[in-house]
């Protein structure tokens, strides 16, 4: 099984690219919901959010308040290692599991991890696909999902790694600031250099 990772930045893309590889059989797992798992109510994971960083996190149903919990860690570097040391063990242990389990007629499966390249963990992976566009694009479509405001958005941003430097990286780029067209094309492109790939390692 051919392991790849997919990644990118903020408002980049990369759910669109994943779905359109669910959408051609190609197996997927996201690194997003394994996170939120990781603090759903009653897990080890949410009690460790409550002790670093107070009730202030604590929604009244008792859930984790996310967004509370991302104006902290956004704003504090120490506070997001703290909140990633509770949550990255659990999702990477998650997605190798899932790879050691998962089948594909392609040959290989697609992990999306937004944070890939800043937890350090691409060589966990075959391959690296990084979905891309302009910072500008990634704040303009941040804010018109209504979920941040434009400070937000480049509070976000700053955060991670540079897109430049992530595709740098990269095995596989797909850009997003044209039309869904031209992305799908990218994708198709992708698919097929990653079934050649698979059938070569037979």
């Amino acid at each position: 099984m051919v392991r790849v990772a997919l990644t990118g930045g903020l408002a980049t893309g990369k759910s669109y690219v994943t779905r359109a590889l669910t959408a051609r059989g190609i197996p997927t797992i996201d690194a997003d919901a394994l996170a939120r798992e990781a603090i759903a109510p009653g897990s080890a994971g949410a009690r460790a959010v409550v002790d670093r960083f107070g009730d202030a996190v604590r929604a009244p149903d008792g859930a984790i308040d996310r967004r509370a919990l991302a104006r902290i860690v956004f704003a504090d570097p120490d506070a997001r290692r703290d909140l990633e040391a509770i949550v990255h063990p659990y999702v990477y242990e998650r997605i190798d599991a899932w790879f050691r389990a998962v089948e594909s007629p392609d040959g290989f499966a697609v992990a999306e991890i937004p944070l890939l390249f800043e937890t350090g963990r691409e060589r966990d992976f075959d391959q690296v696909i990084v979905v891309a566009c302009a910072p500008e694009r990634q704040v303009e479509r941040a804010v018109a999902r209504g979920n941040v405001d434009e400070a937000d958005a480049r509070a976000r941003l700053a955060a991670q790694w540079p897109i430049g430097e992530k595709v740098g990286r990269a095995d596989y780029v797909i850009h997003t600031d044209g039309t869904f067209a031209e992305t799908d094309d990218q994708i198709a492109r992708v698919v097929e250099a990653l079934r050649r790939e698979a059938q070569a390692r037979g």
